[in-house]
């Protein structure tokens, strides 16, 4: 039997030019790193925010729109791991921040103004439990989370603590 040289060498350059395809695909910069966890976070009340990953690595996301940046020097995360994102913001007249908190598997993230002084709001970060006997997926998210508050922040500083899954 003999085979046509032109045929081999057609299929040869039709099965490469798949693969490259595939390939290109696979290092797409668009990834489940960025996308919604699990349809959960709750999202600021004037707008979403939407998450970026910039060349540093670390996930960043960009405040809704009218949203404000609370200051590097009113914002103590000295609680929180070194790695664990810092950026809060206001939102809704100084009345809601916008923050980042961390879930991983199964569990969601909360978090709650715990104590508001006339100085200071503190805010626990936490997540819920998995249940128990469930399988979970060993990632870990930063979801953005709006934390409403009684009062307008202010000048106030904002403490951010991370409390054990609840």
């Amino acid at each position: 039997m003999r085979y046509s040289t032109k045929l081999i060498g057609t299929t040869r350059l039709a099965g490469a030019a798949l693969v490259l395809t595939m390939a290109a695909a696979c290092g797409s910069p668009t990834s489940m790193a960025n996308a919604p966890a699990s349809g959960t976070e709750t999202a600021p009340a004037s707008g979403s925010a939407s998450t970026s990953v910039p060349p540093s690595g670390k996930p960043q996301f960009n405040p809704p729109a009218g949203a404000v940046r609370v200051p590097d020097n009113r914002v103590d995360g000295a609680a929180l791991p070194k790695t664990f994102p810092k950026e809060v913001y206001t939102d809704s007249g100084g009345k809601v921040l916008v923050v980042r908190a961390e879930e991983g598997g199964c569990g969601h993230a909360l978090g709650s103004a715990v104590e508001q002084s006339a100085q200071r709001v503190v805010v626990d970060l936490s997540e819920t439990k998995a249940q128990t006997g469930q399988m979970c997926t060993m990632d870990l998210r930063h979801p953005v989370i709006s934390v409403p508050l009684e009062a307008a922040l202010g000048e106030r500083t904002v403490v951010l603590k991370q409390s054990p899954p609840r």
